[in-house]
């Protein structure tokens, strides 16, 4: 395991290639477990329509290795159907035995809370011993007792540097180890873990990628790494 500086906070690893075509970049992540918060498995924007031999693989190794695998479900920021939500959720345990769940496009209003309460029941049910909700922007503070985790930035390095994911006064009263940064578009030496922790987030990831697909390059801090 490739060791972890105390100041370096931990990674959240979206990694969205199959690993027939980036082996290489799966190898990386394996090795790096000492680094991991998590990885989030996401075979089809979602579990797929049937098992996936070799994501079911690459899981394996992570468990192994002791890395908390995210089954990836997008719940469209409340808009998807509950049934749907905990299709995928079933189909991340069953298949690839993922042992947390990763709800993306979650809804950040009060409004929504009941919705999001019973998915993260079902979640639980399902097995998710790791329940990460992706707001994408801080969200109403009733969020923090639903979840483990909660991304509260995923956006372009730009807006990131230029002060988004400030803080709201409610997140003092959690640890930072309950916040995630999701930052893309980030230029070589740009101080994305250095902003992430000044801004409460225990969690983080930096990734070069941009565009249409900015989660399929691997973090500076393993791309980096010995």
């Amino acid at each position: 395991m490739t060791p972890r500086s105390k100041d370096d906070g931990m990674l959240l690893v979206p990694l969205y290639e199959h690993p027939a075509d980036r082996p290489e970049a799966w190898e990386r992540l394996i090795a790096s477990a000492g680094r991991l918060h998590s990885v989030v498995l996401n075979p089809d924007s979602g579990p797929g329509s049937a098992p996936d031999e070799r994501f079911a693989a690459v899981a394996a190794r992570l468990r192994e290795a002791g890395v908390r695998v995210l089954g990836y479900t997008d719940t469209d920021y409340g808009r998807r159907p509950h049934a749907d939500v905990v299709q995928d959720l079933l189909r991340h345990r069953d298949w690839y035995a993922a042992d947390g769940a990763f709800l993306d496009q979650a809804a950040s209003g009060p409004e929504l809370l009941p919705h999001y309460g019973r998915l993260a029941v079902a979640a639980r049910a399902a097995g998710a011993r790791t329940l990460v909700l992706n707001h994408g922007v801080h969200p109403h503070p009733g969020y923090a007792g639903l979840a483990d985790l909660l991304v509260t930035f995923e956006g372009p390095w730009d807006a990131y540097r230029d002060g988004a994911a400030a803080p709201p006064p409610w997140t003092s009263d959690h640890p930072v180890e309950r916040f995630c940064h999701l930052v893309y578009a980030v230029p070589p030496g740009a101080p994305a873990a250095e902003l992430a922790a000044e801004r409460g987030a225990g969690v983080h990831c930096a990734v070069p990628g941009g565009g249409v697909h900015p989660w399929g390059t691997l973090p500076y801090a393993l791309e980096t790494a010995g």
